[in-house]
């Protein structure tokens, strides 16, 4: 694998307050911050508050509990995205002064009747231009439809090409993928794909390590650099993901597989860590590891390629 341009790259942990840190978020976490170890890059931590309706109260602070427990780190003070909706309104309104933005009021039904085909990985549906060159102004939608405005950007037609330094080179065609996603929702604040390159574009951030299931994010991302005129332009390690027995991806139908959970129930972090270790290849079994032996160990070469299946026999080594 191809490293970075620079050892003075920086990365982030970007947790979101919505639910509790599970197993997959941990893994995902670790390697990244294997990787930042391993090649002297700096860390930040972000904690991304925007879906102010899915926040779970005190979630925040637990992630920061169950990463330290871990024994990760990071290099400065958290930012919270709640506290930078200044720089996601200017960015919003570069793009709607450059005509790459576009207000619509249709919702998730709207889009359903029209007919848009839905994505494969998560059957959220592609949407199909309706509001695209309708309005001449979010005034105008809002007093036609009576409905509240969010704000969409315009993809282009030609693939967008992501280099990621794991999975290789892919080619992503927003219009088959997406469509024009949302920048802005409806209740007035930025959407994921905005907030996320707003911040890591002002932290100088170049190096993003997560899930492969963001990977058309990454495309999605890309794009709203070259829109907003902003770098540097990060480069990608998306992992392939933990998944239960049933081959779907982590979640409560597996059972709590929440870190807390280990925590309180007496699991040692050099447990955990050893069996987060064994799913990136590092250890040929499941045995306690601390971090100082993972460090060493760590050969991106040497992570799986397929999703990593959790299963009983992992929830027992970590009971055990």
């Amino acid at each position: 694998m191809s490293s970075l341009r620079t050892p003075c790259s920086t990365t982030r942990l970007a947790p979101s307050p919505t639910g509790a840190l599970h197993l997959g978020n941990a893994r995902t976490f670790l390697v990244n911050h294997l990787l930042a170890v391993q090649r002297g890059w700096r860390m930040l931590l972000r904690i991304e508050d925007l879906d102010g309706p899915r926040t779970k109260p005190g979630a925040a602070e637990q992630a920061l509990e169950d990463l330290a427990w871990l024994g990760l780190t990071w290099d400065s003070e958290v930012v919270y995205q709640s506290a930078r909706t200044g720089a996601y309104e200017a960015a919003l309104r570069r793009l709607i002064d450059a005509g790459e933005a576009y207000p619509c009021t249709c919702s998730r039904r709207d889009i359903e009747l029209a007919g848009g085909a839905p994505h494969a990985d998560d059957h959220t549906r592609v949407y199909p231009g309706t509001c695209r060159d309708q309005w001449e102004s979010p005034r105008q939608a809002q007093r036609a439809t009576g409905r509240p405005v969010a704000w969409r950007v315009r993809v282009p037609e030609e693939p967008i090409l992501v280099e990621d330094a794991f999975m290789g080179a892919r080619a992503i065609h927003l219009p088959a993928v997406c469509g024009d996603f949302v920048i802005y929702r409806n209740e007035g604040l930025a959407g994921y794909q905005l907030a996320v390159v707003v911040d890591d574009a002002a932290a100088g951030v170049d190096a993003i390590v997560r899930g492969d299931d963001l990977l058309d994010s990454a495309a999605r991302q890309m794009l709203l650099y070259r829109l907003l005129g902003l770098s540097p332009l990060p480069r990608y390690w998306h992992l392939p993901l933990v998944i239960g027995e049933d081959g779907r991806r982590l979640a409560k139908r597996h059972g709590d597989t929440r870190i807390s959970r280990y925590r309180q129930s007496g699991t040692p972090p050099e447990r955990m860590l050893g069996l987060l270790g064994c799913w990136c290849g590092l250890l040929d079994e499941p045995r306690e590891a601390d971090m100082a032996e993972l460090v060493r160990r760590f050969d991106l070469a040497r992570m799986p390629t397929r999703p990593v299946v959790f299963g009983r026999t992992d929830h027992l080594f970590l009971t055990g």
